[in-house]
């Protein structure tokens, strides 16, 4: 039951573990805000005066920015989950300091008429930060996709408990009095803090170890933007869009405030006695939250159908339907229920859609400066629409009118409300095209949010005027917004650009067309892109046709013809497309090109295993699986990929064989493939739990981490990580015994690839580890235990002394972070004993290193006759290069791997200057000399550089032109050659890699600049 419920809602295990502790927080928490807001209204009113309510708010509009202000310095000197609990118990303490009052007044039968005031705005303070602070629980507490999931359950959960509160305060109200409801708000609190405090604990405590250094971040850039408030607001006013937006986020709540107002009035004037109106209010509360969670199901669909400015518009609509009704029906037997529906409805569109709508309008801003237009937007918003509704009202509290003509001036409010929200749309667009060259990436999903999947919109056929417009990316926007209406009138408008000079236009315009209802001669329109010079567009054509299954025998005309393409991407395409076409008759050309595919190796090949992982073709996982012994390092990740789609089970002894020497796109790929094997690929995995090569083990734990639920986790593999833990280990004693045989290069290099093996076993741990708290935290906590600071460093210990996740796994964990590489490696064997047992280890860099070391014992100071360096002589001879003095054992490997050994004759040109160079040379013997030609059009000597240093890592990633001339000089000289393409494809994996080449280039741009200022 509980997977079926997990998987209706998209739910994972981590989501499970995180809603059985956060969903209580919301639901009390919902109980408690309603039953304050339903008693202290109900309170005022009958007590002090609704009449007086707009004065109260416009006081309360006053005294907003100091609260704003009071709170962020509470935020300054606090880390965060000290300042969200500190602010939580204040708001109990409110609570319970009132609601102490109100049962002392009704025990000692004595009032006090101007405490009212107080316990409105002390109450609604309560309102504001409480539900600011529950999502921003939310939030803080949960990675962004994962908000994303569980906001809905959260949103269900605070709404179930409004309905809890308003027949709660249905029946209290009636039965013990307002004070009785009013007091039970800060028990329920109580009780919802204390699941507040372990989640936050638990989720958020961990990742602000480092909150001081932000902390003083945040004063700043608190200070920044007091000073720059003035720059929003000019920019607001200058900008029609922002003064649009401004206007909709401060008519909405002030019409709101409105109704609430004529609401209010209407219900005391029907329930003069106390209990009944709390008990009214208290049956609103629950007819309108049980509305609310019904309208929760379908918002999100609405939002995707919609989008947000035509959900804007219809809100404003209702707004403005629901006035009008009410100024109709004021004074009739239906005024009350109409007055009490349309409040009721203006909550819930205000509070839980237009809140979230708003936001889209600031996706439109720089992301350096958009909080800071939000928070100015929305704070003048708050107050501004408090101010109008509060000053609107007053013409009824004060007498001028009476309330049915007050409905009348919300009509006229609501009138405008709508026409800033029709204009709003189209202001939007023009704003959207503004923006589009800096923030392209992320405007094609806003606009879509935003204008919505309407096929009559016309904010939509609007976009058609930008297909002609200049600019590529205002043009390419527009083709995507488009595209995701999925509407096939617009495909004569998309035709007519077949003629489009630049690919990746006419690739967005295949993408954006719709053949649904096409004819054909719309189909042999679009066909042409089948014969277009660029590989990208045939192959999105491909995709289009194969789409138009109402012309199947057509579509399947056309695309059959590219499978002779000499693009393997466009092949690719074509034989999904016959696929999905079903085209039996087509089948044996397609394993024909597939075999062809797998056959002719290099990107043909990549590409075939992406058609066979795609169409789950497991009559080839065979000769898929072949492909793992290839030497390009794209086919074997092509290959790994393909097992894994294809849940080929065989193969995973395979590929638990190749993880130790692969690179980390491999190695990250092989993961990937064991985990979409799924529970098949249990079995295999439990039985290689024992692995004793480490990269192997991490692995293995990390697949099965991912594919365990939290329980069968728990009992099968946690003993399993804290065994192979607290395992004791010899390897770490191996660079000491290297060290007292004299061999300390070896010795260095030992030590190295111990810490690298140690940080593997790690590794697995924390994955697991990962699984049973927070993937945010594990992470946050890795980087606390390795930062600089040892305060940091200690916090982060604690932590996982704590018992984090789960207890007999922290502590093991906490055990080998204290001991690191150099504790645990003592050993009474004789060194060389050790050496020769090390011969047989699980890992293959501490085996060659062994062996190496004996050979070099047995053969003395013989090395002068070995021309060609081993492997392993390549990896300690980078490690001595400063260029690649900071990387792992396999990096080097990885390194040494595409490093060929070469000879060159004395007055051999390296590199010569003004001609394309794709090679780095590493000198090993020898000498090199750099020489540049002087402004007189001599030949000058930049220097000379001799062996451990570098020739042509300035130009090698890019194969641009040499500035210096490299030249052989006193004898022959002997270098290590690194191809250009091949060190570029190990920079993107290993960035470490390039950082080493950056500095490298830095420090030889010094040189230059030294010796040509001595040259001048």
């Amino acid at each position: 039951m509980q997977g079926t419920l997990r998987g209706w809602m998209g739910l994972r295990t981590e989501d499970i573990r995180k809603l059985w502790r956060m969903l209580p927080i919301f639901y009390f928490s919902g109980i408690a805000e309603s039953l304050n807001y339903t008693a202290f209204m109900a309170l005022f009113n009958q007590r002090f005066g609704v009449q007086y309510l707009p004065y109260i708010y416009i006081f309360e509009a006053a005294i907003m920015p100091l609260e704003g202000w009071l709170l962020a310095k509470l935020a300054s000197r606090l880390p965060k989950a000290r300042m969200m609990t500190t602010l939580y118990l204040i708001m109990i303490g409110l609570l319970a300091v009132n609601g102490a009052v109100l049962l002392g007044f009704k025990a000692g039968g004595v009032d006090f008429r101007f405490y009212y005031p107080i316990l409105f705005i002390s109450s609604n303070f309560v309102i504001r930060q409480l539900t600011l602070l529950l999502w921003s629980t939310a939030f803080d507490l949960c990675p962004t996709q994962q908000a994303k999931r569980l906001m809905p359950t959260f949103i269900a959960s605070t709404t179930t408990g409004g309905i809890t509160a308003g027949l709660l305060a249905s029946l209290l109200g009636r039965w013990l009095g307002t004070e009785a409801v009013y007091a039970l708000a800060p028990v329920l609190m109580v009780a919802g803090f204390l699941f507040f405090r372990k989640a936050i604990a638990r989720y958020l405590v961990p990742l602000t170890l480092k909150e001081e250094g932000r902390l003083q971040a945040g004063a700043s850039s608190a200070s920044e933007l007091e000073e720059s408030s003035g720059y929003y607001l000019k920019n607001i006013l200058q900008s029609p869009f922002l003064l649009c937006a401004v206007a909709l986020m401060t008519l909405m709540p002030a019409i709101y405030f409105m109704m609430e107002y004529q609401y209010f009035t209407a219900a005391e004037a029907r329930f003069p006695r106390e209990g009944d109106l709390t008990s009214f209010y208290g049956l609103i509360t629950a007819i309108q939250f049980s509305v609310c969670l019904l309208l929760q199901t379908v918002s999100t669909r609405l939002m995707n159908w919609l989008g947000a400015s035509n959900i804007l518009l219809g809100i404003g609509i209702i707004f403005l339907g629901g006035f009008t009704l009410t100024a109709l029906f004021m004074n009739e037997s239906m005024g009350l229920p109409v007055v009490s529906g349309s409040y009721a409805m203006f909550y819930i569109l205000l509070y839980y859609i237009a809140e979230p709508c708003y936001q889209l309008f600031f996706k439109m801003m720089p992301m350096s400066k958009r909080d800071g237009y939000r928070y100015f937007a929305q704070g003048v918003a708050a107050s501004g629409g408090i101010l109008i509704g509060s000053l609107l009202s007053l013409l009824h509290s004060s007498g001028l009118v009476a309330l049915s003509p007050l409905a009348w001036v919300g009509v006229v409010v609501g009138g405008v409300l709508v026409i800033v929200a029709w204009f709003g749309r189209h202001l939007y667009i023009k704003e959207l095209v503004k923006s589009v060259q800096g923030l392209h990436a992320d405007l094609s999903e806003v606009a879509s949010s935003f204008i919505g999947g309407m096929r009559s919109s016309k904010a939509l056929s609007g976009m058609l005027g930008y297909l002609k417009h200049p600019n590529d990316y205002v043009r390419e926007l527009a083709l995507e917004v488009i595209g995701q209406a999925k509407d096939s009138a617009f495909l004569p408008h998309l035709i007519s650009m077949i003629a489009e000079e630049s690919s990746r236009i006419r690739i967005a315009v295949l993408r954006a067309m719709n053949l649904q209802g096409a004819t054909i001669q719309d189909l042999v329109q679009v066909a042409s892109f089948l014969e277009d010079e660029d590989p990208d567009v045939r192959a999105e054509c491909v995709k289009l046709i194969s789409r138009a299954a109402h012309l199947k025998s057509q579509s399947h005309f056309f695309i059959r013809v590219k499978l002779l393409d000499n693009h393997p991407k466009v092949v690719h395409e074509v034989v999904k497309a016959l696929h999905a076409l079903e085209s039996e008759e087509s089948y044996q050309a397609c394993d024909e090109a597939i075999i062809k595919m797998l056959d002719s190796g290099g990107e043909w090949a990549v590409y075939g295993c992406h058609t066979v992982a795609d169409l789950k073709l497991t009559q080839y996982a065979a000769w898929v699986l072949s492909l793992l012994d290839e030497q390009r390092p794209a086919v074997k990740v092509a290959a790994a990929h393909c097992i894994g789609k294809l849940q080929y089970i065989e193969a995973l002894p395979q590929l638990l064989e190749i993880v130790p020497m692969a690179d980390q796109e491999l190695k990250r790929v092989i993961l990937g493939a064991l985990v979409d094997m799924g529970d098949k690929a249990l079995p295999g995995l439990f039985a290689n739990m024992q692995q004793e090569n480490p990269y192997r083990w991490n692995v293995v734990v990390t697949a099965l981490a991912e594919l365990l639920e939290e329980g069968r986790l728990r009992t099968v593999l946690i003993d399993g990580c804290v065994e192979r833990l607290q395992a004791s280990s010899k390897e770490r004693a191996l660079p000491g015994a290297l060290r007292a045989l004299g061999l300390d290069a070896l010795a260095d290099l030992a030590k190295e690839r111990c810490q690298e093996l140690h940080e593997a076993l790690i590794g697995g741990a924390w994955a697991v580890m990962a699984k049973l708290v927070d993937e945010r935290i594990v992470q946050t906590l890795r980087e606390a235990i390795q930062d600089e600071s040892e305060e940091i460093r200690e916090n982060g210990l604690e932590v996982l002394a704590e018992g984090l996740g789960d207890r007999r796994l922290a502590y093991a964990l906490l055990d080998q972070l204290k001991q690191g590489t150099s504790a645990g490696g003592e050993t009474n064997q004789e060194p060389h004993l050790l050496v020769q047992e090390a011969e047989g280890w699980s890992d293959s860099w501490l085996r060659e290193i062994a062996m190496h070391a004996r050979s070099e014992r047995e053969r003395g100071d013989m090395r002068e006759d070995r021309k060609f360096l081993t492997m392993l002589d390549k990896v300690i001879f980078l490690k001595q290069v400063s260029l690649f003095a900071d990387l792992s054992v396999d990096e080097l490997g990885l390194i040494a791997g595409i490093a060929t050994e070469e000879i060159h004759e004395d007055l051999t040109y390296l590199v010569r200057r003004g001609e394309p160079n794709s090679a780095m040379y590493l000198i090993i013997e020898g000498h090199v000399e750099l020489s540049n030609a002087t402004g007189q059009g001599e030949t000058a000597t930049i220097g000379v550089l001799g062996p451990k240093q570098a020739v042509g890592e300035t130009t090698a990633l890019d194969g641009s032109p040499s500035a210096v001339t490299a030249q052989v000089i006193f004898d022959e000289v002997r270098v290590l050659t690194l191809q250009g393409e091949s060190l570029s494809r190990l920079v993107r994996l290993y960035p470490e890699i390039g950082i080493g080449l950056l500095h490298a280039s830095s420090a030889r741009v010094r040189l230059l600049e030294n010796m040509l200022l001595t040259m001048s």
